[in-house]
């Protein structure tokens, strides 16, 4: 493989097992994580309420728990999937960065190795803790992930002295650049990635200028209802703990679905220009083509219905990433029977 092909395989099977692990985590943690959360904020103001300093201590080191645990996981996935991103925009640059092209391989190969070790390193934060570690502060999977990410900057500055190197010293990239074909395949994953994108930061100015700070407001209020309960003595703040739960929700719901539909957008962009290193006959790219629009419109939707349709919303939100991520795999498959017509012209060339 070369550098540019081996950070496009790398790319997409990054995001596909980042998309994989956040479907898995929305199914059997999300919502699990978020009831556990709220039976611990009711059992804590009961306990403050019955001046039980104590229990309340230990039910919010409970909380804290419960939130490294969902945060971690949701980080995991999210770095996993932005290295997927990076390396597709890393891919894109190949013929621009004048280094020789094993330098290039070796430094594709140690940012992959970097953007899988990362999302590992964040993922083991809370199992594994300050368990043996030498510091107060810092565990070794917190070290894990910091050095994976010290060496994804070093990659990215030798990748930027590349274009350096390129663009201020007449030096090659050694590398053809990217066909200018207008394929039916290019032509759709483009504009409908423009399209996603224009959508999604339209529903964000929408929820901005609408419910943001009607959701800020209705939090503080809430906020201050507990505390009154909690003051007074009172121990039926259930109303309140469930309110409280629902805004949350509510307000996941709507900035997920705004990202989504924006991370999808841009996704379907990036592998507009990959297309012709996915070697599969017309038929076939086109079917994972309109496989991946599809999913990139069913989960956002279905991720803002789950307000009013429940589990089948979000059943069904979970079949439109299933749906992106069989296509991502059905292109994986395409960069792997890639023939090398492509690097192999750049060598006929030299």
């Amino acid at each position: 493989m070369s550098a540019r092909r081996l950070l496009i395989f790398g790319g997409i099977a990054l995001i596909a097992a980042g998309m994989l692990f956040g479907d898995i985590f929305a199914v059997f943690v999300l919502h699990q994580n978020g009831g556990k959360t709220g039976q611990a904020l009711l059992a804590a103001c009961q306990a403050a309420s019955a001046g039980n300093t104590l229990a309340v201590k230990e039910i919010f080191q409970q909380v804290g728990g419960l939130l490294e645990d969902r945060g971690t996981k949701v980080d995991a996935h999210v770095h996993m999937t932005d290295a997927g991103y990076l390396a597709l925009l890393l891919a894109l640059v190949q013929p621009y960065v004048a280094l020789s092209p094993r330098r290039k391989k070796q430094l594709a190969g140690l940012f992959l190795t970097g953007g899988l070790l990362l999302p590992i390193g964040i993922f083991m934060i809370h199992y594994v803790g300050l368990a043996y570690s030498p510091s107060a502060v810092i565990g070794w999977a917190s070290v894990l992930a910091d050095s994976a990410g010290a060496l994804l900057i070093v990659v990215l500055i030798g990748e930027a002295y590349g274009l350096w190197k390129f663009l201020g010293c007449g030096g090659s990239g050694r590398e053809p650049e990217w066909p200018s074909d207008r394929t039916w395949e290019r032509r759709t994953l483009m504009g409908g990635g423009a399209a996603l994108i224009l959508l999604g930061f339209i529903y964000g100015a929408w929820y901005a200028g609408v419910d943001l700070y009607r959701h800020e407001t209705r939090e503080a209020q809430i906020l201050r209802n507990m505390l009154d309960a909690v003051g007074g003595g009172q121990g039926g703040t259930v109303v309140d703990v469930a309110s409280y739960g629902s805004l949350a929700a509510e307000r996941a719901v709507k900035i997920a679905a705004h990202s989504h539909v924006i991370e999808f957008g841009l996704l379907a962009m990036l592998l507009s220009f990959v297309q012709p290193y996915v070697f599969l006959n017309v038929r076939w790219k086109r079917r994972w083509v309109m496989m991946l629009l599809a999913g990139s419109v069913i989960l956002p939707v279905f991720v803002l219905l789950e307000l009013n349709l429940g589990l089948l919303a979000g059943g069904i939100a979970d079949l439109g990433g299933l749906l992106v991520i069989i296509a991502l795999i059905g292109m994986l498959v395409g960069v792997l029977r890639y023939s090398g017509r492509l690097d192999g012209a750049s060598g006929s060339a030299r």
